[in-house]
C-alpha cells in the first residue's frame, strides 16, 4: 500500500491587495499545487486560505470565483471548440455573481490583440496565441486576486515581453497578482517581493 504524501507542508504566504508576489521553486516543488488548492481544484485537510478574511476552504470552486479570483494555469485550460470570446465567457456564465457587460471592455482593453481574435476557435490558435486567452480569461474573473501560472514558461521573448506589458499593466489597483515561476528572472524584471518553494514548504 502507498501512504500519500501531502503535496503542500505548512507553506505560508501573504499578498496583499495592489500587490504582485512571486512564487518561485523548480518543477514539481507546489506551485501549482498551491494554486490549484486555492481555486478548490484539490482538497485541503489543514489550514486556511483567507481572502479579505473569508476562509476559501469553506467554498466550491465557482464560489471562489464569484468573489473575484482568476485563474490561468500553466497548460491554458481552453476548450478547442469554442471562440475565443466565448472561453473568456464561460466562467461569466457559470456565475450570475459575474457582470460580462462591465468586464468584458476591460478585458478588451488590456489585451486588444485578443479582442480581434475573439471569433476564432481556440483549436485554431498558436500556443502564444492561446496563453494571451488563457490570460484575458483570468483578467475578466480576477477582480479581487489573479493566480498565474508559469505565465512566460514555453513563450517566445517577444510575447514574453507582450505578457510583462500586460502584467504591468494591472498594477496600481486593488487587484492582488500572485506569479508562480521557475525561476526569479521575470520577477526581477517586475520588482515583485518573492516567495520560494520547496517540496511544498517555504524555503
Amino acid at each position: 500500500q502507498i501512504e500519500a504524501m501531502p503535496a503542500l507542508r505548512d507553506l505560508s504566504l501573504e499578498v496583499s491587495a495592489g500587490e504582485m508576489v512571486c512564487l518561485v521553486g523548480r518543477n514539481g516543488a507546489g506551485k501549482t499545487s498551491f494554486m490549484r488548492t486555492v481555486m478548490g481544484h484539490l482538497p485541503v485537510t489543514n489550514g486556511e486560505i483567507l481572502l479579505c478574511g473569508q476562509d476559501l476552504t469553506k467554498l466550491q470552486a465557482h464560489g471562489r470565483a464569484a468573489l473575484g479570483v482568476g485563474y490561468m494555469p500553466e497548460d491554458r485550460g481552453l476548450i478547442p471548440q469554442l471562440t475565443v470570446e466565448e472561453n473568456i465567457l464561460l466562467p461569466l456564465w457559470a456565475n450570475p455573481k459575474l457582470d460580462r457587460t462591465s468586464r468584458l471592455p476591460i478585458v478588451w482593453k488590456l489585451l486588444p490583440e485578443v479582442q480581434q481574435m475573439k471569433e476564432r476557435r481556440a483549436l485554431l490558435l498558436s500556443g502564444g496565441q492561446q496563453k494571451l486567452v488563457a490570460l484575458a480569461r483570468a483578467v475578466a474573473v480576477g477582480t479581487r486576486l489573479l493566480l498565474l501560472d508559469e505565465p512566460f514558461e514555453g513563450v517566445a521573448p517577444a510575447l514574453a515581453q507582450r505578457l510583462i506589458e500586460v502584467i504591468r499593466a494591472l498594477q496600481g489597483g486593488d487587484l492582488a497578482v500572485l506569479i508562480a515561476q521557475s525561476d526569479d528572472h521575470y520577477g526581477d524584471v517586475l520588482s515583485m517581493r518573492q516567495y520560494t518553494i520547496e517540496r511544498g514548504a517555504n524555503q
